[in-house]
């Protein structure tokens, strides 16, 4: 059974840093994607940042040049470095997975980290 167990969330002033990770175990497979989506309040679902095996990532238009995504495959974790917080990246933030495995794609997800950044 595939778990994302997720850490790194809070509260923190506008302008600091968070870290968010998410570390998947029990997938048999391979990872393809990680990466991270975010929900606010009455918001729908976005992906903040992702990145492939190979290392290619792609942001929110939102978070370009605030947020890093990196991932460490040995540990099958996925990171979140979150710079120059504001207050509109306040959500709920859901890590996942894009998993190849018997010839299947699949998607997991986390239970979701809550980030709130005050003003």
């Amino acid at each position: 059974q595939v778990q994302l167990v997720e850490s790194g969330g809070g509260l923190v002033q506008a302008g600091g840093s968070l870290r968010l990770s998410c570390a998947a175990s029990g997938s048999r497979g391979s990872i393809n994607a990680m990466g991270w989506y975010r929900q606010a309040p009455g918001k729908q679902r976005e992906l903040v940042a992702a990145i492939t095996s190979g290392g290619s990532t792609n942001y929110a238009d939102s978070v370009k040049g605030r947020f890093t995504v990196s991932r460490d495959n040995a540990k099958n974790t996925v990171y979140l470095q979150m710079n120059s917080l504001k207050a509109e990246d306040t959500a709920v933030y859901l890590c996942y997975i894009d998993l190849i495995s018997y010839g299947s794609r699949l998607n997991y997800w986390g239970q979701g980290t809550q980030v709130t950044v005050s003003s």
